[in-house]
């Protein structure tokens, strides 16, 4: 049966409450993280990992919330052709708000003054790049104008709030690391697969929306 997702008006009020308490954080985490993650202890972020920022949008679209992902581009290094957040590297003497409003920017051509901060999610220990991702999470009251850098960005990947919170498109897969197989649970989304960080970070997100994630083991 399809999930009914809360009017983006609500989610902006949900969000807000949620950042008010104890975020799920490495909870949510463990259930969208693939088997065996070497090197990731849930919870914990090593001190000489990188700093990087992404922004997770909510916006209306079709008069439904949406998360905005975007498919990166080709040349990208380890994670080209992958689903991702808009985001990156946090520079010095800037604030995780202002780098993940940045990087949309820089990659979507977001307009920062477009979007309405709720707070920052927990933050993620990326092992393959040695990433500690911080995700801000925005609102958008209304459908933003962008203009993704081709030299980033493959494509846009609107994901409907309501998609990602439907049990049957969460599904599990396998990958393989090192010539080992890896067991990855991932969203569905318009024929993408959004695994790893992405997905992780989204159960978060639906987690504080009180939206699931089911334990898809």
């Amino acid at each position: 049966m399809p999930v009914e997702s809360p009017r983006l008006y609500q989610i902006d009020a949900l969000l807000r409450s949620a950042f008010r308490t104890s975020l799920p954080g490495a909870d949510a985490h463990r259930l969208l993280a693939p088997k065996p993650r070497p090197g990731w202890r849930p919870g914990e972020v090593p001190a000489h990992a990188t700093p990087a920022a992404a922004l997770v949008l909510l916006y209306p679209l079709d008069d439904a919330p949406h998360v905005l992902l975007t498919v990166r581009a080709g040349r990208l290094g380890k994670h080209a052709g992958q689903v991702s957040f808009p985001g990156g590297l946090i520079d010095a003497g800037e604030s995780v708000r202002d780098a993940a409003l940045r990087e949309a920017f820089e990659e979507v051509g977001l307009d920062p003054a477009a979007v309405r901060v709720a707070g920052a999610l927990s933050p993620l220990y990326i092992t393959v790049s040695n990433f500690a991702i911080h995700p801000v999470a925005g609102v958008a009251e209304s459908m933003p104008r962008l203009r993704p850098s081709a030299a980033e960005v493959a494509r846009l990947l609107p994901a409907p709030l309501a998609a990602l919170a439907d049990p049957a498109n969460l599904r599990r897969g396998t990958r393989w690391r090192d010539d080992l197989p890896c067991d990855v649970p991932y969203f569905e989304v318009r024929n993408e697969r959004v695994w790893g960080a992405t997905a992780m970070v989204l159960a978060e997100l639906l987690a504080m929306l009180g939206l699931g994630p089911r334990d898809p083991w």
